[in-house]
């Protein structure tokens, strides 16, 4: 499917599904696809992510994912306060990127379209970049110092260590301007590393996780592995978790044939973090709504948790710990980035 059809198919559900609801604000795309042109293929492991703006002081639970029109969509919901300022939304790296160019679908008010200016004009601007680039060293920070009890969930222990790790790649990417995409975090900070030639750095964030010594053959056993344990998840999923919807019948192929996609093209050590978080949500569905599955699964993700070095709560407070002493270099790293981009004005768009 080309990504301006799935674009509007996406812009035809917000407005036969969304905008006609009280306290809509508006609708804009977000994540990997935006900067895609109409014309090019949607990659078979993408979705087409959707911001709805709702004025409540909450947000309503996310969507998700979900086919439209034979599209996949994903829909998340932010509230107007979350977007009250553009120095707010400048300094969230999460949320910033997605105005860096107009992808308003809907916008009643104007103010959508205001804040998209706002934003786009000062986005690659210094003091910005750096605010972004603090807020994701928070970010791995507070994660990474979490102490949490051997009482917690399982997944809940993992997830302490594995997503801030995972973070490390955004602080790099964020300095180069570059969107922080969640699944491919690893792919893009190796090509921004190899657009600084530095991919010794890559190496380091790669070892920083486990899998630097990981083959392809290793990786695709637990690629593998994962899909069982995925199908058992999703013919059991009952209980509404953020996540749910990455883990059904309609995102498999993301999960399990997006990895193997990189597997394929020689990132295999790339696609091991989001091999890992999915493994994760799948046993923290499982541990909700079909315990009785979840001795059978677990074996699986011990097995990869084990080749990453971080089986035990033990392990992964020392590789946790060899991130937070690992930091001041990455930031370094970062401000090299971050200098070096500045020098090239063709990326400030």
């Amino acid at each position: 499917m080309k990504v301006g059809i799935a674009r509007q198919a996406a812009a035809d559900w917000v407005h036969t599904f969304a905008s006609g609801n009280q306290g809509f604000r508006g609708a804009y795309f977000s994540g990997s696809t935006v900067e895609m042109p109409d014309d090019a293929l949607l990659p078979e492991a993408s979705d087409i992510d959707l911001i709805v703006v709702m004025e409540e002081t909450e947000p309503p639970l996310k969507l998700g994912k979900f086919i439209y029109n034979g599209a996949l969509l994903e829909v998340t919901y932010l509230t107007w306060n979350q977007l009250s300022s553009y120095e707010e939304v400048l300094t969230n790296y999460h949320l910033a990127g997605s105005f860096r160019m107009n992808t308003i679908i809907s916008d009643p008010s104007g103010s959508l379209h205001e804040l998209q200016k706002q934003v786009a004009s000062r986005f690659a601007d210094e003091l910005w970049v750096r605010r972004r680039c603090e807020d994701v060293l928070s970010k791995i920070r507070n994660g990474l110092t979490q102490n949490l009890p051997a009482s917690a969930p399982l997944g809940t222990r993992v997830n302490a260590w594995l997503f801030p790790t995972g973070v490390m790649t955004h602080l790099l990417l964020v300095a180069a301007l570059r969107n922080p995409t969640v699944r491919r975090r690893y792919a893009a900070v190796r090509e921004v590393l190899e657009q600084q030639n530095d991919l010794e750095i890559h190496e380091e964030l790669l070892a920083m996780l486990g899998c630097e010594q990981m083959t392809a053959e290793r990786v695709k056993e637990h690629v593998q592995a994962l899909a069982g344990t995925f199908d058992i998840a999703a013919a059991a999923a009952k209980t509404p978790f953020f996540f749910s919807s990455d883990i059904t019948r309609a995102s498999r192929h993301i999960a399990i044939d997006g990895s193997l996609e990189l597997i394929e093209a020689g990132l295999h050590r790339e696609a091991v973090f989001w091999i890992a978080a999915t493994f994760v949500r799948c046993h923290q569905i499982l541990e909700a709504d079909a315990p009785s599955e979840l001795q059978r699964c677990l074996p699986a993700m011990n097995a990869l948790l084990a080749d990453l070095g971080a089986l035990t709560d033990s392990e992964r407070r020392s590789r946790a710990n060899a991130s937070l002493r690992y930091l001041p270099k990455l930031q370094e790293v970062a401000e090299h980035i971050l200098t070096a981009t500045k020098k090239t004005p063709e990326q400030q768009l």
